[in-house]
């Protein structure tokens, strides 16, 4: 047998069953089911409640039942779960319902693309399969990656107790006085046959034909201006909107100049605004000559030209939205086809023209045979052809600029004047904006963003020409007028309540109204709501409704396009029915981007090869991984994603768990209740690390309050790596493997590395929600998970920084020692530090004197053989290579004795042979 290998027992090398690899990809699901076996979510609660902790409420806002989990939305629900398990961990009663909106477009877009010429009970009974398979889908991937929350008993915005919900948010809004039928101008997708919400526009980059075109002034208005044969020049992008124009706008403010053109074989008189001369002459070819006239806009006012190809006129009018950007200053108002010409042209009373029909087509109201059943875009050039055989085109150019596309079909939408239904927000704007500012945004700049979006809002369009949704609970007597009735619509409601929304579509007029109670001869409407009016009436079908739940939530948590979504139709309908905001605090995060295309990664990106999935993710690396990242990011920005930066978390985790392992490793064989020394009996580095832990546990309780869950990963993580890796387990690694097992140093070590992993795993569970399980597990402590445990509270008793502070003197001059030690393993005097021999010179009155005089103390923390310390003028160290032997039994530089090895070795070795 060896010198070394005799005394291998005699050791006590640290032991532990929690396993260095942690083998995720099949463990985690194994877990899972253990705490959906045990109920694991309803006992957190249950404990909770029993003990009469006060409530937090996150309202989920409900992902669309429409494809797989990708990372963006694993981000956001994993976020939500962050917050949910640091509240109940911090004391709170934090009950969790997930949701999912299930109406709307994208579903039924998809059905119906699958199979055209369907009724709408088959389109409706289709969506809801579509939906309830998706939403088992989703709900697997949000339990995998370890969400907790009331998974069987979700909301769905297609339940018929949610649907009548929004109903009676609706006959609310119809009893205020805030709904009413118009028509105007709309977002209309002719590829999707329907109105859309802002939220479903997205913008696209589109070349449109960009011309300028003169309005001939009538004789009578050229008489008022005081010069003959004028004409007022416009500019367009949209050539098709000219059949229904029936104004031009000016800037009553802007300088406006009746100028003498000439070239290209023209000449022409021309009213222009002054900044935009210069641009009409690039693009036309032509050359301002002489001015004839300069008017303030003010003073064109109700004069009159003749429409450039159509046997009527067009009023000039004033408009505050005219800019000087581009164009020429006056802007061709067509009120069937713009909000803003829509507005103006009623305070001017010019009517409404749309001669559109739903597939983008023009109708016989378009006064060109040629054009009636041809599409819109398709007929900008025959119009423009028009226009130059009239004469009265100055130029054209190919404008590109950012458009409005539909967010499902993809097509260019158009502004059609449509018979709707409308909110009023008249009433509503101003209450709204009130609540704004007694809600907490997080980031900040959160309140600014929504507050602009509903004060420039206009009244909200909420009749959709769709099947699968809510329907809209408007009957329309013989003379098709619309009856607008809070009482029908409360009808509506319980009869959906106990029948759903199916029995709408599927009875017909007289059925429907013999059931209500209605006249003969009234008929349903055919349109559903928009669906941001279900999602938005959350707060009443889910919040109000569950006993463990309140209104308003807490928190509201959602990425940045909500502003204009969520939170402003929950704002809305909120304020609608309870005249407050549904929430106390918004929280908001970037979206994951592309870091190679820093675009916002979407389902669709699946097909460019890379992965998005967050299911891909989860199987290769774990859900523990994936939670780890989501910690590890900058929420208020936008987050750069690609597999090479996910992977980079992976050491990070790795380090976290071999942490945990080291510290349950140690603590074989201690007894908390029986081998716990107290503070003021252990050595200054136990007290030091303790001390360290406190501030830890300080800085973690604050972000997780504050959801800065980055700060809790780099404070764990730095401290993991730095505070115990690099310093305390390296320097206490001797005596807890050489000392005697009852010495008071091995158990001091003991009682910090009990209370570090203690806390440390607790301040890691929400976000290492299996890991940190599973070591609470082998740690043998307290039954049950530690997702049950309350967040560790900061120690008066280590608060002091006493240790702290001799420890960080003690580090400045272990780099002073360390550097001396380098050069002579440099010069091979000696190959590792512990055979250093150490002189050390520290200035006079030097704070830790003492400890670099103990030689237990200072041999262990600096990992030498020696140290001679003594004072003067500046700090400054020598290294040489010990006099001392090599302890085969603990490997260090030490005097031996007759039994070869060292005094505390040989006392270790006596106290287990007689034992």
């Amino acid at each position: 047998m060896s010198t070394e290998s005799q005394y291998k027992d005699t050791l006590l090398l640290p032991q532990t069953s929690f396993p260095m690899r942690g083998d995720l990809v099949d463990n985690e699901p194994k877990r899972l089911a253990i705490w959906e076996k045990q109920g694991l979510y309803q006992r957190i609660l249950e404990r909770r409640r029993a003990q009469k902790a006060p409530t937090f409420i996150l309202h989920d806002g409900p992902p669309f039942a429409n494809g797989d989990v990708h990372m963006g939305t694993a981000l956001n629900k994993v976020l939500k779960d962050l917050v949910v398990k640091s509240k109940t961990m911090a004391g709170f009663t934090a009950p969790f319902v997930p949701g999912w909106d299930c109406h709307g477009l994208p579903i039924e877009f998809k059905v119906v693309k699958q199979a055209t010429g369907l009724e709408p009970a088959e389109i409706r009974r289709r969506c809801t399969e579509f939906a309830e398979k998706f939403i088992d889908i989703q709900r697997g991937s949000f339990r995998r990656l370890g969400v907790f929350g009331d998974w069987e008993n979700p909301y769905l915005t297609m339940a018929p107790g949610y649907e009548a919900e929004i109903l009676r948010v609706f006959a609310k809004l119809v009893e205020s006085g805030a709904v009413y039928q118009s028509k105007k101008p709309v977002q209309w997708s002719y590829g999707a046959h329907t109105a859309l919400a802002e939220a479903e526009v997205e913008y696209q980059d589109k070349e449109s034909p960009a011309i300028f075109v003169k309005f001939p002034l009538t004789p009578e208005s050229s008489s008022k201006l005081g010069i003959g044969n004028a004409s007022i020049a416009i500019w367009t992008t949209t050539p098709w909107t000219l059949p229904a124009n029936l104004g031009v706008a000016v800037h009553p403010e802007f300088t406006y100049e009746v100028c003498q053109f000439e070239g290209s074989n023209r000449r022409e008189i021309l009213i222009v605004v002054k900044e935009l001369v210069a641009e009409l002459e690039t693009k036309s070819g032509m050359r301002r000559t002489s001015v004839l006239k300069t008017v303030k806009g003010r003073e064109l006012e109700h004069l009159e030209a003749r429409h450039p190809f159509l046997d009527r006129t067009s009023k000039i009018i004033l408009g505050q939205f005219v800019t000087t950007d581009t164009g020429t200053g006056a802007v061709h108002i067509a009120p069937g086809h713009g909000a803003d010409d829509y507005v103006v042209g009623q305070q001017y009373g010019l009517g409404v023209l749309s001669p559109v029909d739903d597939d983008g087509n023009f109708t016989a109201e378009v006064g060109l045979p040629d054009l009636v059943g041809k599409h819109v875009f398709k007929s900008n050039e025959p119009i423009v052809e028009l226009l130059e055989e009239k004469g009265v085109l100055l130029a054209r150019e190919v404008y590109r600029h950012s458009y409005p596309h539909c967010w499902r079909s993809k097509t260019p939408i158009i502004f059609r004047a449509v018979e709707q239904f409308f909110i009023s927000l008249e009433n509503l704007r101003g209450k709204a904006l009130d609540a704004i500012d007694k809600v907490e945004w997080l980031p900040a700049w959160g309140r600014n963003r929504i507050y602009g979006t509903v004060e420039s809002r206009p009244d909200w369009c909420i009749s959709r020409q769709r099947t699968w949704g809510v329907p809209l609970p408007v009957f329309f007597d013989a003379d098709n007028k619309a009856i607008l009735s809070s009482e029908i619509a409360c009808k509506v409601a319980d009869m959906v309540e106990e029948h759903g929304t199916n029995i709408w579509f599927e009875l017909s007029d007289e059925e429907l109204i013999a059931k209500l109670g209605l006249p003969a001869g009234v008929k349903k409407c055919r349109d559903t709501l928009d669906v941001w009016i279900d999602s938005g009436c959350s707060h009443v079908a889910v919040l109000e409704k569950h006993p463990e739940l309140h209104a308003p939530a807490d928190l509201y948590l959602e990425a940045t396009d909500q502003h204009r979504g969520w939170f402003q139709s929950s704002l809305m309908m909120s304020v609608a029915w309870r005249d407050a905001a549904p929430y106390k605090a918004v929280l908001t995060h970037g979206f994951v981007v592309d870091k190679d295309k820093k675009g916002k990664l979407s389902k669709s990106e699946g097909s460019s090869g890379k992965p998005i999935d967050a299911a891909f993710f989860y199987n290769k690396y774990g859900a523990d991984i994936v939670r780890l990242w989501v910690s590890s990011v900058d929420w208020q920005s936008e987050v750069p994603f690609g597999e090479d930066l996910f992977k980079q978390v992976a050491e990070p985790y790795r380090r976290l768990r071999n942490t945990l392992r080291i510290l349950l490793g140690n603590l074989d064989g201690f007894d908390p209740e029986m081998d716990r020394v107290a503070a003021s009996h252990m050595p200054v580095l136990d007290q030091w690390i303790l001390e360290r832990l406190n501030a830890v546990v300080a800085e973690c309780r604050k972000a997780y309050d504050q959801y800065e869950f980055r700060k809790v990963f780099n404070s764990l993580n730095q401290f993991c790596s730095t505070d115990l890796s690099a310093i305390y387990i390296d320097a206490t690694k001797d005596r807890m493997y050489c000392d005697a097992r009852n010495s008071v140093r091995r158990r001091a070590s003991q009682t910090a590395m009990y209370d570090v992993f203690n806390a440390l795993a607790k301040l890691l569970a929400p976000i290492l929600a299996y890991t940190a399980d599973e070591a609470w597990e082998h740690a043998n402590f307290t039954e049950g998970s530690i997702h049950e445990q309350d967040f560790p509270e900061p120690d008066s008793a280590f608060a002091s920084g006493v240790a702290t502070a001799k420890v960080n003197r003690l580090l400045e001059i272990k780099r002073t020692v360390q550097t001396a030690i380098e050069e002579q393993i440099q010069a091979k005097s000696f190959a590792k530090n512990n055979e250093a021999a150490v002189t050390l010179v520290v200035p006079e009155k030097e704070a830790v004197y003492d400890l670099l005089r103990d030689r237990q103390f200072a041999t262990e923390f600096f990992i030498i053989a020696d140290l001679d310390v003594s004072a003067g003028p500046a700090l400054s160290a020598k290294a040489a290579k010990t006099k001392h032997h090599m302890c085969p039994r603990c490997r260090r530089y030490e005097p031996l004795g007759e039994s070869g090895v060292c005094a505390r070795c040989e006392s270790v070795v006596q106290t287990v042979s007689h034992a």
